[in-house]
């Protein structure tokens, strides 16, 4: 559900999804760390980032950095900086990510992930708002809200000895829970539409729908990958596309979400995805492969194949 620009890209009209946008607009005007809970894939950093623009802070940096993505003795430095001479190959001294967000926000992706020395010098800040560079002895003050998210259980590395429990309340001060695609499927046509038009325009392609079918396709998949994998399937088809509707051949990787069909439903599926896709296409085997994401010569194999054998 999109209101203004501080919302931009969290599309939704599902009540977990109205619930978790309006926790954002009340907790947005305040300090209060947050801490963001959800699957891979379910847009923790557009939530963010909304946090961030409804705030006082909005005209200040917005910072993320993905604490799973460095090792621990770079993302000590990626975080705080350092000073020249602190360690192998630092020529020169460097702000770190801290003071980049002076006065803004500071999004640390994927925090269950940080290490017990990184982790104790975030409980320092979050106490004190103080810190030094990696390598320095000068204390460094700043005005930073911290918004963190993970994936993970923290309450479980808390009780596994993996991440410290003064630092899991420190964070959590406000808990918002992002919201699986699967627990929202109403907002999937929503979604679907707004990449539509985003990529469309990206792409300079004239695609305006998606057919009953592909609709029926794209309501009906579990995506486990969360709206970024609804994001990824769309903008693929939209790519692809040649003609102004998006068909269901145009979404190969799809699959059914109940119960998977027994082998014969399965035959009888690509036997139809295949033939119909060839007469889309004017009978191009090589158009016919690209769209499906199989080989020119499987597809010919497949033809040989139906034309010997009797159909149920």
């Amino acid at each position: 559900m999109r209101t203004h620009d501080a919302f931009e890209g969290l599309v939704g009209k599902s009540h977990p999804m109205i619930e978790a946008l309006e926790t954002v607009r009340q907790v947005a005007p305040s300090t209060a760390s947050v801490l963001l809970l959800g699957e891979s894939g379910t847009g923790k950093e557009l939530f963010a980032r909304a946090l961030h623009a409804q705030s006082p802070r909005a005209g200040r940096p917005f910072v993320r950095v993905a604490c799973a993505a460095l090792p621990e003795t770079l993302l000590e430095s990626e975080l705080f900086g350092h000073e020249r001479g602190a360690f192998t190959g630092a020529v020169y001294a460097r702000a770190g990510r801290f003071e980049i967000a002076d006065g803004g926000t500071l999004f640390l992706d994927e925090i269950g992930d940080l290490t017990p020395p990184v982790q104790v010098k975030l409980l320092r800040f979050l106490e004190e708002r103080e810190f030094e560079r990696v390598g320095g002895n000068r204390t460094i003050r700043v005005d930073v809200r911290i918004v963190a998210a993970t994936n993970r259980d923290l309450k479980a590395r808390v009780a596994e000895g993996a991440f410290r429990e003064d630092l899991y309340y420190r964070l959590d001060v406000v808990e918002i829970h992002v919201p699986t695609l699967r627990d929202r499927p109403g907002d999937v046509p929503l979604l679907a539409e707004h990449f539509r038009a985003v990529f469309a325009a990206a792409n300079g392609k004239d695609v305006r729908a998606f057919s009953d079918e592909a609709a029926a396709l794209l309501r009906g998949c579990p995506w486990p990958g969360n709206v970024r994998e609804l994001e990824n399937a769309v903008e693929r088809a939209v790519v692809l596309a040649r003609d102004p509707v998006l068909g269901p051949e145009l979404f190969p990787s799809l699959v059914a979400p109940v119960r998977s069909p027994a082998p014969a439903a399965l035959a009888e599926i690509e036997r139809e995805a295949i033939l119909r896709t060839l007469a889309e296409v004017g009978g191009s085997t090589t158009r016919a492969a690209r769209i499906l994401g199989i080989s020119p010569r499987k597809i010919q194999y497949k033809l040989k194949e139906y034309r010997t054998s009797p159909v149920a």
